[in-house]
């Protein structure tokens, strides 16, 4: 798996099974969000405004962005969708050839976001307490639909891989909201921790993090809470690959893997801060 090292203007490979770090893999300063698209891993600058694209120990850097946030990988395994928050744009992204291939205005802000399993549709956060929620068509080029306003300012957005639920998290409340994409609206209203919260899948789970509150909550992706597990502070951002979920904290540089319980395997520390982390 790669881990930012925020501080340090370095990605770090570690090995998923033992936590042992395997090597640093040097990229431009300040790496914060990253995302798996094939075997390429999507590295967002955002102070910089370049993104990094990370095959192996080979690192290509890509312009023309302002403020990178955050990366959705499209099934093809060959395209990103990467919000652009200053412009307020998502931008498409060819990694094979490292070269932006369209752009689309979808709101102030754009930040989280999320594809659905079908790779047609994305939802964005335009925001990290969004007051709207923009879906974007993305079947050919990417093409704004509507924006909508959920029940709370929003912080993270989550497509389930049941491909009919979405979940939304409160970037100001302890709350949380699903989405029934076929019938419509939302059909729960789980109970959440400090906020920011994120999610991630893994199956027919949800998994919910609260860096405030050092904790993650197990859902099934219907909105059922199982249990709540506790977390190092700091761990905000979450991702589930491999049977596996990942959480680094940010500050403290602690990367702590668990199972698909929730029960941690193992907690290490791998810089002095990190963003995000994902497995490649």
């Amino acid at each position: 798996m790669l881990v930012t090292a925020d501080e340090e203007s370095h990605v770090v490979a570690v090995h998923l099974a033992s936590g042992r770090v395997l090597r640093h893999i040097p990229t431009p300063e300040g790496p914060r969000s990253i995302e798996t698209v094939g075997g390429t891993a999507v590295v967002a600058h955002t102070e910089l405004g370049v993104v990094s694209l990370v095959r192996g120990a080979d690192v290509r850097v890509l312009g023309g962005f302002v403020e990178p946030r955050y990366t959705a990988a499209h099934p093809d395994g060959r395209h990103a969708f990467v919000t652009d928050a200053a412009r307020g744009e998502i931008v498409a992204v060819d990694v094979m050839r490292a070269r932006i291939v369209s752009r689309e205005h979808v709101g102030d802000r754009a930040r989280h976001v999320s594809i659905a399993p079908s790779g047609r549709t994305l939802w964005i956060a335009l925001g990290s307490k969004a007051e709207e929620i923009a879906v974007v068509d993305v079947s050919a080029r990417p093409r704004l639909l509507r924006r909508f306003r959920p029940p709370f300012l929003a912080h993270d957005v989550g497509w389930a891989p049941d491909a009919r639920h979405v979940w939304v998290s409160s970037g100001n409340r302890r709350e949380l909201a699903v989405y029934d994409v076929r019938r419509g609206g939302i059909v729960a209203r789980p109970e959440g921790d400090w906020p920011p919260q994120h999610v991630t899948f893994a199956g027919g789970l949800a998994y919910v993090t609260s860096g405030w509150s050092g904790t993650l909550r197990v859902h099934r992706v219907t909105g059922e809470a199982l249990r709540t597990n506790p977390l190092p502070v700091g761990s905000y951002n979450v991702q589930a690959a491999a049977g596996r979920v990942l959480t680094p904290s940010l500050g403290h540089g602690q990367l702590t893997l668990l199972d698909e319980r929730g029960s941690i395997l193992y907690d290490r520390k791998i810089a002095r801060s990190s963003h995000d982390a994902c497995v490649v």
